[in-house]
């Protein structure tokens, strides 16, 4: 009997492009997805976009626009790149919507009315400078559990321990960079302590049939977490806020990790508005179908004991499996601007690569560890140049052709004793398929699959279908051993289906032979005529990869992410020198002289525009002074979506850095900012008395 199974990823936050980091754990969600489709189970698989939050109010406030505005643009971009990437959503939605508002509501009324919601005062942390107080991934310091410098204020990327973040050792505000202070607010708690024993009733399989919920690893982290106490959960925020306000709770919002995994569920309920199916068939307490959510490592602590519980506690079903994916490294290395490895997925697709490639490459890597994937760029040429165009295309492109010459375009009735024994090898080593992707083992079934070409490409190269060709008496010969490469050219698309949609779609166009469920793959197509054969994939151009490097850096304007900002000094600072917070990766000192080698100037800008052609760039003119006008190419354009709005603001830019011909002109210096990237970077300013031309000492 067909699964009936519900399955999201995690939700892209609203503030920023996608980038190929994001794709690795959404790319692997599409292709579990697609293969459980051809195995005959009824999926719907929904997502959206992660909308609300302080860090997207100030993303808008900072592109002087409204934040609906701002996450709708965001919206429309993801989508675009989903599409283009070719994934197979039933709906993809967003968290600002009425229907998440209404599932918040119902959550939280029901959790607070079974008496599993709390109110008490805490003492928060303030930035007295924007008057505001602080999301915790708005303050960093150092981990209080591991030592770990850096860390955001809700948990440690390193250790993965969760925390308050007045328990952070040296916070600073990301915001302002200013030392926060703390300040009294009342507050609203999930008290997830109360959950300790149904949550180990999850873990061990009590509401999924006995099946594990997570690999053993997360699991085995998860079961750390929960051994070591349950704190309840804090899941209100002050106003200005931008998200749903907490009923019945003036100047109250809740918590976007609250509302963000209902994201899952609001989208699944559009679905159902939409298509007739009945949403408490999916998420009632006593469903029979299945919910699987696909998420990053970073993530796992909400997934795993959050989210399970406040399911729970309103009386919803828990989830099914967390399937757990790693980092992206690019070239062994955490992405980087400055080495062009920090790829959006939309520079990717500009440079002319085929979606699909990526898609190939990070199956081949992918099992059902959360281990993290290194994107080597070599390999990833080497990889879709020599399996998926020398091995798997190449069978069709050397036989194809002798079929329509010398059989009219059908292919053998039958396979003799040879043939059948071949093909029997291959059925045999193409047992299991399904199970794999079942299992998330991605990496064994690309294994698979280069065996089996391999196989036949040696039994092709050992027959010579060309030089049979030229010999009349042999072309039964010549007909037994292109039927079987191309018959098995097909069992190999059935094993790439889920993994290449769009180019095992122009495979079966070929073929005249739709693969609809793996088994449809193992019929040879005995006596069955094919159309004629046309090119499926070109070999991949390093040329597009140096582009798509080029591209990733083409801007002078934007440095590699600073690890925090300066901080600024406070009162406090006057009585008590503060330790700046280390960071996790120190650079390297440097004398005194090499640092004067730096020529800092003040510059105003006078001219600042959009750079046609360039979706990061903005092209500002500077008046320097003595120095004269400076055109400088910035790649600020997601954080300042109003260039005229910049006219007259003073900035700190480098002038003696040598001018850099783009392809969009001449750039003549850097401007400096801070901030991790995308519409989180900020211009340093300088007080409207700094001349332009001034040296920064």
């Amino acid at each position: 009997m067909p699964r009936r199974l519900l399955v999201t990823h995690a939700l892209p936050y609203a503030n920023g492009p996608l980038h190929l980091g994001h794709m690795l754990g959404y790319i692997q969600t599409d292709i579990w997805v697609r293969a459980q489709r051809m195995m005959g189970n009824e999926v719907h698989f929904v997502a959206a976009d992660d909308a609300h939050g302080t860090p997207i109010m100030l993303a808008a406030e900072k592109a002087g626009m409204t934040p609906e505005a701002f996450i709708a643009g965001i919206r429309a971009s993801h989508e675009a790149d989903f599409a283009d990437f070719h994934f197979s959503y039933d709906h993809y939605h967003t968290t600002h919507s009425e229907e998440n508002r209404e599932l918040a509501e119902l959550i939280y009324t029901r959790l607070r009315d079974a008496g599993f919601i709390a109110k008490r005062s805490i003492q928060q942390l303030y930035d007295p400078e924007k008057q505001m107080f602080l999301p915790d991934r708005y303050i960093k310091g150092t981990c209080p559990k591991c030592g770990t410098p850096d860390q955001y204020g809700d948990n440690c990327e390193n250790c993965g321990a969760t925390y308050a973040p007045t328990d952070l050792i040296n916070p600073y505000s990301v915001v302002s960079g200013a030392t926060p202070v703390l300040k009294d607010s009342e507050h609203y708690f999930f008290e997830l302590s109360k959950f300790q024993s149904l949550l180990q009733d999850w873990f061990a399989g009590k509401y999924t049939g006995g099946k594990p919920v997570a690999n053993s690893g997360v699991a085995a982290k998860l079961r750390e977490w929960l051994d070591g106490g349950l704190k309840d959960w804090d899941i209100s925020r002050d106003a200005p806020y931008f998200g749903f306000p907490i009923p019945d709770a003036p100047g109250k919002f809740f918590y976007v990790w609250l509302d963000a995994p209902v994201g899952y569920l609001a989208s699944f309920k559009a679905l159902c508005e939409r298509t007739g199916l009945k949403f408490d068939d999916f998420l009632g307490a006593d469903s029979t179908a299945e919910m699987h959510h696909f998420i990053g490592k970073d993530i796992i602590n909400f997934h795993g004991l959050f989210w399970p519980a406040m399911l729970h506690g309103a009386r919803m079903r828990v989830p099914t499996a967390l399937h757990v994916n790693g980092y992206l490294t690019v070239n062994g290395a955490k992405m980087s601007k400055s080495r062009g490895t920090f790829i959006q997925a939309r520079t990717y697709l500009d440079s002319g690569l085929n979606p699909e490639y990526l898609r190939y490459y990070f199956a081949s890597l992918l099992n059902d560890t959360p281990v993290d994937v290194d994107l080597d760029l070599k390999a990833f040429e080497e990889r879709v140049n020599s399996h998926l165009v020398g091995k798997w295309v190449n069978i069709a492109s050397r036989t194809a052709g002798f079929v329509q010459k010398f059989s009219d375009g059908k292919l053998a009735a039958s396979f003799d004793a040879e043939h059948t024994a071949l093909w029997q090898n291959l059925l045999a080593q193409y047992e299991g398929v399904e199970a794999l992707y079942e299992d998330g083992e991605f990496a064994e079934l690309t294994r698979r699959f280069v065996a089996m070409a391999d196989l036949v490409n040696g039994h092709i190269a050992g027959k010579a279908p060309w030089t049979m060709a030229k010999d009349e008496a042999r072309r039964a010969e010549l007909a037994q051993v292109c039927s079987f490469a191309l018959a098995a050219f097909r069992l190999l698309a059935g094993i790439l289906k889920p993994i290449l949609p769009a180019t095992v779609a122009d495979a079966e166009q070929f073929l005249a032979a739709p693969i609809a469920g793996f088994a449809d793959a193992r019929d040879a197509l005995h006596g069955h005529s094919i159309h004629a054969f046309e090119p499926l994939l070109a070999r991949l151009d390093p040329k597009h990869i140096e582009a798509m490097v080029e591209a990733s850096r083409e801007s002078l304007g934007a440095p590699a992410p600073a690890t925090e900002p300066a901080k600024k000094k406070t009162v406090s600072d006057t009585a008590k020198p503060a330790a700046a917070p280390a960071t996790a990766d120190a650079p390297t000192t440097i004398a005194i002289d090499d640092f004067a080698k730096l020529d800092l100037r003040i510059g105003k800008v006078v001219a600042c525009e959009f750079v046609d052609g360039s979706d990061k760039l903005l092209r500002f003119e500077l008046d320097a002074g003595a120095l004269g006008k400076r055109q400088i190419f910035s790649g600020i354009r997601a954080a300042y979506g109003e260039p005229e709005k910049l006219l007259g603001r003073n900035v700190v830019f480098i002038a003696n850095l040598a001018p850099r011909k783009m392809r969009f002109g001449l750039s003549e210096g850097m401007i400096l900012s801070a901030g991790d990237g995308g519409s989180d970077l900020f211009l340093l300013d300088a007080d409207q008395g700094a001349q332009p031309g001034a040296t920064v000492r």
